[in-house]
C-alpha cells in the first residue's frame, strides 16, 4: 500500500492513519508519541489493525476515500458502504489536558460487513486480550484504558497466540452502525443513554466545524488553494493541542529508501521543524500556533528548568526529554524495512540552527501583532547569547548527521538569522539600535563568506571543510544572508540543481554521512530550490517544479517526507510538516511574484 494514499486522522493529540479500504493501520494513545495500538502499517495485520469490510459488494470497485470538506474527518465509501472515520474534537477536548481520545467509526449502507478489531498493545510487545462486557470491547494490558462502545454488535473472540481480536458481521439492512473507541487516562464506562448526550451526528458536525472553522479563517493564497488548506489542515493536525508542541511526523520507522535501514522517529516536537511549521500557518494568518509553540518551550526552560544553552534538539509534545533510543524487534518493518525505532537518539545532538527559526517566528509574530510580548523578548535575548557563545563550534546540522560534527553551512546561517531577526526586533519594537548585535551578525556573516563559498566549485558547499554540496545551503538567499541578485546566489541554484536534483526532486546531499544505504528525495529540498527559483526570477521553471510536486501528494491531499524518484512512490515518515510547510510557502511566494508581475504590467 503506497504510504502516501493513507489518510490521517486527528484530535490534535493522538494520530491515525487509515488505508484507501477503511482499515486503521496506526494509531497511537493517548499520544501521538505513545506506543502504537495499531501497528500493521510497520508489523502487518498481526501487528494490529481496525477493518471494515463489505461482504455483499459484488462490483469489485475500489472504493473512494476523501477528506469532508475543510476537515479531518475521512468518509470511504463503496457502492454500498460508506466508513466515516475522526478523531472526536465535538466538545473541544483538543485545548485540554490529554485524558481521552475517541475513534469513531460510523457504518452506514446496505448489506452486510465485516468487522475486525484487532489491538495490540505497546507494538504488539505485551499480551492483548479482549473481554465483552455488556456487548462492549474491553482492551486488558494496555497501560491506558480501552473500550470500544459497540451496541447491538455481537462478537466473536479469536486466539493469536499471546493476543486476542474480536470480529464481527453486521447487517446494514436494520441501520447504521457506530463504533466508538474510546481511551481514557481513567477507566472509560459504557455510556448510557440521556437526555443533552450528543448524537454521533452531532458529535460529527461539532468535529467538522472544529477544523472547518478553523481553516476558513486562514488567509489562502490564489495559486493551489485547496492544497495550501489541505497543507495547512496537516500542520494544525500535528500540533498537539495540550500543550502547543509540533510533531515533525505522525509516523515512526517508515524508511527513507525500501528495505533499508534509514527509519527515524518522527513524532516528537524538534524545536526547529515546529517553528517553521507554525512559521508557515502564520503566514497564512493563524497566530495562535506560533504563539502555543513559544509558549511551549517556555515552559521548557522555566519549568522543566532547562538551560537555554543546553537545550536539545527536540522533546517530547509534553516537554519531556526522550527516553533512550530502542529497537522493536516484534515489528518486521514496513515493506520488510527494519529496524522499527523507538526514541531518537538525534536529542542528543548539538544542532545549531535551532535558534534561528524560533527568532524568525519570534520576529514575524510581533510584525503580525504589532508588538512583542516582554517574555518572548527575554529568549531572544537568550538564545542571541548562546549564538555569541557557541556559534564558533562545530554540529550534527539539520539533517542531525551520525558522524564527526563538522561547522556547517546551513548551521552558521541560521546562527547569523538568530542575531539579525533579534536586531530587527530590537530596532522595530524597541527602537535600540545593538551595536554588539550588528557586529555579531556581521562576523558571523563574514566568516561563512570567507570559509563556505568556494571558489573553485562556484558554490557554498555543505560546511568549511570540502567541497561537498547539501541543499540546505539554499537557505542562503531564502532568509537573505546574500541578496537575490547576489551571482554566488544563482551560481549555488545552478549547482545544487545540477549535482542534486534528479528528475523532479531534489536530494539533500549525496555524500558519505557514516550510515549505510541510500535515500530518497527529499520534499523540503525541492521546496527550497523552487522559493530559490522564484527568488532569482526563474519563474517557469518554479512553476513547473511546483505542479511536479503537487504531484507527489496522495488522494486526500498527504505527503510524505521523500519520493523515489525514479518510481515516484513516496518515502520516509508520513505526513511530513517540512513537505507541507514547503508547499505553504511554495504557493505564497508564487502568488506574490504574480502579483509583483501584474503590478509591473498595470
Amino acid at each position: 500500500m503506497p504510504i502516501e494514499n493513507h489518510s490521517m486522522l486527528s484530535d490534535q493529540r493522538s494520530a491515525a492513519l487509515v488505508t484507501p479500504h477503511a482499515l486503521i493501520n496506526w494509531l497511537c494513545v493517548p499520544r501521538i508519541d505513545s506506543p502504537a495500538t495499531f501497528a500493521a502499517l510497520l508489523g502487518g495485520p498481526e501487528a494490529g489493525h481496525f477493518s471494515i469490510t463489505p461482504l455483499d459488494d459484488g462490483t469489485n470497485e475500489e472504493p473512494v476515500q476523501t477528506y469532508l470538506d475543510g476537515t479531518l474527518i475521512v468518509q470511504t465509501s463503496w457502492p454500498t458502504v460508506s466508513v466515516t472515520d475522526y478523531l472526536d474534537c465535538s466538545d473541544g477536548r483538543p485545548h485540554q489536558t490529554a485524558g481521552r481520545t475517541d475513534l469513531i467509526r460510523h457504518i452506514e449502507g446496505a448489506g452486510r460487513v465485516r468487522v475486525v478489531f484487532a489491538p495490540r498493545v505497546d507494538f504488539g510487545r505485551v499480551p492483548t486480550r479482549i473481554e465483552i462486557r455488556d456487548g462492549n470491547l474491553d482492551v486488558i494490558g494496555a497501560a491506558h484504558p480501552m473500550l470500544l462502545l459497540s451496541t447491538g454488535v455481537d462478537w466473536s473472540i479469536k486466539d493469536h497466540g499471546a493476543h486476542q481480536s474480536a470480529v464481527a458481521e453486521i447487517d446494514l439492512s436494520r441501520g447504521p452502525v457506530t463504533l466508538q473507541l474510546r481511551c481514557r487516562a481513567e477507566a472509560p464506562r459504557a455510556e448510557k443513554p440521556r437526555a443533552g448526550r450528543p448524537t454521533e451526528s452531532e458529535r460529527r458536525e461539532l468535529t467538522g466545524h472544529f477544523w472547518n472553522g478553523w481553516a476558513q479563517r486562514l488567509q489562502i493564497p490564489g495559486v493551489e488553494p485547496e492544497m495550501v488548506q489541505r497543507s495547512a489542515l496537516t500542520l494544525k493536525a500535528l500540533t498537539y493541542g495540550p500543550t502547543g508542541a509540533i510533531s515533525a511526523a505522525a509516523t515512526t520507522s517508515l524508511p527513507e529508501f525500501i528495505g533499508g535501514v534509514r527509519n527515524w522517529d518522527y513524532r516528537y516536537c524538534w524545536i526547529r521543524d515546529a517553528a517553521m511549521s507554525a512559521g508557515a500557518l502564520l503566514r497564512l494568518g493563524s497566530a495562535t500556533e506560533a504563539e502555543d509553540l513559544v509558549d511551549w518551550l517556555l515552559r521548557l526552560i522555566d519549568d522543566h528548568g532547562v538551560d537555554v544553552g543546553e537545550l536539545a534538539p527536540l522533546y517530547t509534545v509534553d516537554g519531556q526529554f526522550l527516553p533512550p533510543e530502542q529497537t522493536v524487534v516484534e515489528l518486521g518493518g514496513y515493506r520488510g524495512s527494519r529496524p522499527v525505532r523507538v526514541g531518537n537518539a538525534a536529542c542528543h545532538q548539538l544542532q545549531l540552527d535551532v535558534f534561528g527559526p524560533v527568532v524568525e517566528l519570534i520576529h514575524n509574530l510581533a510584525t503580525a501583532r504589532s508588538v512583542v510580548s516582554g517574555k518572548h523578548w527575554l529568549l531572544v535575548e537568550a538564545f542571541v547569547e548562546v549564538v555569541e557563545q557557541r556559534w564558533t563550534e562545530p554540529d550534527q546540522g539539520i539533517w542531525e548527521i551520525r558522524s564527526a560534527p563538522r561547522h556547517h553551512t546551513h548551521s552558521k546561517v541560521m546562527c547569523w538569522l538568530t542575531v539579525d531577526r533579534a536586531l530587527r526586533i530590537s530596532r522595530e519594537f524597541y527602537s535600540r539600535d545593538r551595536p554588539d548585535w550588528a557586529a555579531l551578525r556581521d562576523r558571523i556573516r563574514d566568516d561563512i563568506m570567507a570559509k563556505a563559498w568556494k571558489e573553485d566549485a562556484g558554490t557554498f558547499t555543505t560546511a568549511y571543510d570540502g567541497t561537498d554540496l547539501d541543499a540546505s545551503v539554499l537557505t542562503i538567499g531564502l532568509f537573505g544572508l546574500v541578496e537575490p541578485d547576489d551571482a554566488r546566489l544563482a551560481s549555488t541554484v545552478a549547482a545544487v540543481e545540477k549535482s542534486l536534483r534528479h528528475n523532479q526532486t531534489v536530494y539533500r546531499y549525496t555524500h558519505d554521512d557514516g550510515l549505510p544505504g541510500a535515500e530518497g528525495g527529499f520534499n523540503l529540498t525541492t521546496s527550497w530550490l523552487i522559493d530559490a527559483k522564484i527568488l532569482t526570477g526563474d519563474l517557469d521553471d518554479a512553476r513547473s517544479l511546483f505542479e511536479s510536486y503537487l504531484s507527489l501528494a496522495g488522494p486526500t491531499g498527504l505527503i510524505p517526507e521523500e519520493v523515489d524518484p525514479e518510481t515516484g512512490a513516496g518515502l520516509g515518515n508520513h505526513p511530513q510538516a517540512y513537505s507541507h510547510l514547503g508547499l505553504i510557502h511554495n504557493a505564497c511566494n508564487l502568488a506574490r511574484a504574480d502579483q509583483l508581475t501584474a503590478g509591473r504590467s498595470a
